[in-house]
């Protein structure tokens, strides 16, 4: 059995964990990320391991809502969990460029 983790940035690792495998799961969606980051095939496992790569992940999947729903649908999130994972995961790395909306 697993442990539970209720650490919020350990559960937004996580959420971001999963987003790049949503995208490594489909070669177009793949290659666009890759082209994006920078970062080559051959180097996308050891780049996994570094947080703000993972935060990439994360804005590559949100950034257009089909991809985040279609990404939230396949690991049973709301997609609302997937954008607070995002801002958990930038609070805690002190990303200045994701802002919320306020009222």
């Amino acid at each position: 059995m697993k442990k539970p983790v209720h650490n919020p940035r350990e559960v937004a690792e996580i959420v971001a964990i999963q987003a790049l495998s949503f995208v490594a799961g489909d070669p177009e969606r793949l290659g666009l990320f890759l082209a994006e980051t920078g970062v080559g095939p051959e180097t996308l496992r050891n780049a996994a391991s570094d947080p703000n790569f993972l935060l990439s992940a994360l804005d590559f999947v949100m950034r257009d809502d089909a991809t985040v729903k279609a990404f939230a649908s396949t690991a049973e999130l709301h997609p609302t969990n997937v954008a607070a994972a995002r801002q958990v995961l930038g609070d805690a790395l002190g990303d200045p460029s994701w802002e919320r909306d306020v009222p």
